[in-house]
């Protein structure tokens, strides 16, 4: 029995134990000393045996030649790539090759790639991020910084608003701690536009329209302020207390209600048990995942800065956890890149890129070609390099549009550590069994590149020498290595309770209120009258899925209104303004008229992808994707 981390892109990170019989994983289950774990898996990782031993697992180097893949040595595959960083470099400059990493695994001694090709360039760079970009702008601008209450602090708190987060699929071990918080007398509320299980969970929902959880909290803020739910002392750690509160008499309760789309009386029900704090706000990822994704997160913000639920036990407006906070870097070099190119728009700005042109990529943990918005835009980025790297244990969207696919190690063979951006936890993440001859892991690829280009003192050591370089920081403070090997270690460097006193680096030491937020949901078209909205499921961890993706028509969940003239189990066509899918219509009644919901993650080979439709937008900060504002229609 051996004790590891799941490194997959998940807030959890959850401890594992795996059971080995003659060299084979034969088990998977939680580790039940692990605290926030406590001896349970999702359905996912409880499955993960499945894609460990898939019979289309990579385990040899493959090169593209005539329009098909055939084997290649690693020798000759990582010849082949150094030779062309090297011409590419020494012809057009570094910024004409580009790096792409992603979550398709958090492992820390990842970003080693990262290091390598500043250290060759420095290269062009990705900027932005498609998860949490925009919400983690925002409470940089607020607060100065941004990182979250300690998981089990909702036992402090007497009210909790879940705030567009699916606890049953996105967040499964929170599930526990917000039970108890409701058993021990905590009100629970949820708004989403989707109707999902959470919804058991509170005693009041809410579902306003796509787009409309900007407008749903300036109304509650009119009503905090109206109701003496604004704490007597707000100016004191606030800044724009007035511009913010003329902001949001700018319009009536009813108007806000409406321009959300809920009643007015859900909007102060909401209001009112918000009041009675202690009280913290769980936001969740896919309300920052619009054109106005920060502005969003801002006014959330807002409602936790004036009630006073900031810095107080049982408070907190809580986003995401600084997964990398407690590991150091500060020994590799930080330079500045040539040029940049901004992640949710990719495809099209690689294809525009000119003096000089993209002509290399390397891709390591990631699929952007399904996980991208604009699918097939991405595709064909990548295959008109003349060389992009795949690092990938399987064929993916990407892998297909690859020159040269490097297959890797999986979660259960890496030599690793990892933090969790849904709590403070940090894990070793150790090999369960050696991977398959011929598989390399990305530190060992990266070693043998570094060989070929010059730079092998850089990268040299064993995955331990980087472990203990990256702990550095936190080893005095009970965060060692040795500590890690004993089981998951608390971050030293992670607070209980976030902002305690009241207290925010921010230039003036108060919350930065935002009081000029555009609150307008984005408008569907008369053509196009959904909006698109591409949701995790149990069954997939972005596009790693518990099964091999089936072929054949995905599905897309519409309320039966909004889809006149069709029948539940009908094959139609999605339809947006830069792609078609067919799909199998399923009707839900609990759904509201105006979104259509698929899976993400789908594979484009398999034509399941969603973001074969989703139009490449940026959000309003923070580099973020605007996936669910896409307008789509029905086509019988």
């Amino acid at each position: 029995m051996i004790r590891t981390s799941c490194t997959r892109d998940c807030p959890d990170a959850c401890g594992i134990l795996a059971e080995v019989e003659d060299g084979r994983i034969v088990r998977l289950q939680g580790d039940p000393h692990h605290p926030v774990t406590q001896g349970f898996l999702c359905y996912r990782t409880s499955r993960y045996l499945e894609r460990q031993y898939a019979p289309d697992r990579l385990t040899t180097p493959l090169l593209r030649r005539g329009g098909r893949f055939v084997p290649l040595s690693w020798d000759d595959a990582l010849d082949l790539a150094a030779e062309k960083l090297l011409r590419i470099k020494s012809e057009s400059g570094p910024a004409a090759i580009l790096p792409y990493r992603s979550g398709g695994s958090l492992g820390i001694l990842k970003q080693v790639t990262d290091v390598f090709f500043q250290a060759f360039g420095p290269t062009s760079e990705r900027v932005g991020d498609i998860c949490s970009g925009a919400g983690e702008a925002a409470q940089t601008a607020d607060f100065g910084f941004w990182d979250a209450h300690d998981l089990f602090d909702l036992a402090h708190s007497r009210a909790i608003v879940i705030w567009g987060r699916n606890l049953y699929v996105s967040s499964v071990h929170l599930l526990p701690v917000v039970r108890r918080a409701r058993a021990a007398g905590a009100r629970i509320a949820l708004v989403d536009p989707v109707r999902h299980r959470t919804a058991e969970l509170a005693e009041l929902v809410l579902q306003p329209r796509p787009g409309g959880d900007l407008a749903l909290a300036l109304g509650v803020a009119r009503r905090l302020f109206e109701s003496g739910g604004v704490h007597a002392d707000a100016a004191t750690w606030c800044d724009h207390l007035d511009a913010f509160r003329a902001q949001c008499f700018a319009r009536t309760l009813e108007d806000w209600a409406a321009m959300a789309d809920v009643t007015a009386d859900a909007l102060c029900a909401l209001a009112d048990l918000y009041a009675g704090g202690p009280a913290a706000i769980l936001v969740g990822w896919g309300l920052q995942r619009r054109a106005r994704g920060s502005a969003t997160v801002r006014a959330l913000d807002a409602l936790g800065a004036i009630t006073g639920n900031l810095g107080i036990p049982g408070g907190g407006v809580s986003f995401s956890m600084k997964r990398r906070r407690a590991f150091d870097w500060s020994w590799t070099p930080t330079v500045s890149p040539p040029r940049t190119f901004l992640e949710p728009l990719l495809g099209e700005q690689v294809l525009a890129a000119a003096d000089p042109a993209v002509r290399m990529m390397w891709i390591s943990c990631a699929n952007p070609v399904a996980m991208l918005p604009d699918s097939r835009t991405v595709a064909r980025a990548l295959e008109t390099r003349e060389m992009t790297v795949v690092v990938d244990a399987f064929l993916t969207d990407t892998a297909r549009a690859a020159h040269l696919v490097l297959p890797t190690t999986t979660m259960l063979e890496d030599d690793d550590l990892v933090g969790a951006y849904g709590h403070h936890w940090l894990n070793e993440v150790r090999p369960v069994v050696p991977p398959p001859q011929g598989v390399r892991s990305d530190l060992r690829i990266i070693q043998g590149l570094a060989e070929r280009v010059g730079l092998a003192h850089v990268f040299d050591g064993e995955p331990e020498t980087f472990k203990r370089r990256v702990l550095a920081g936190v080893a005095e403070r009970g965060a060692s290595l040795e500590a890690l090997r004993q089981g998951p270690v608390r971050s030293p460097v992670a607070e209980r309770v976030l902002f305690e006193g009241r207290r925010f680096p921010t230039p003036t030491g108060r919350v930065q209120l935002a009081h000029d937020l555009d609150p307008t949901p984005i408008a569907t078209l008369p053509e196009r009258p959904l909006l698109l909205t591409a949701i995790s499921t149990e069954k997939a961890q972005s596009s790693q899925w518990a099964h091999t993706p089936r072929d054949g028509a995905p599905t897309a969940t519409v309320h039966p209104e909004a889809a006149p003239g069709c029948a539940d189990g009908q094959v139609v066509h999605l339809e947006s303004e830069v792609g078609t899918l067919p799909v199998t219509l399923r009707f839900d009644a609990r759904q509201r008229r105006d979104v259509v919901l698929m899976a993400k993650g789908g594979w484009l080979a398999n034509g399941q992808c969603a973001n074969a439709l989703t139009v490449a937008r940026a959000t309003d900060d923070g580099g973020g994707a605007c996936y669910y504002d896409t307008p789509v229609r029905i086509v019988p």
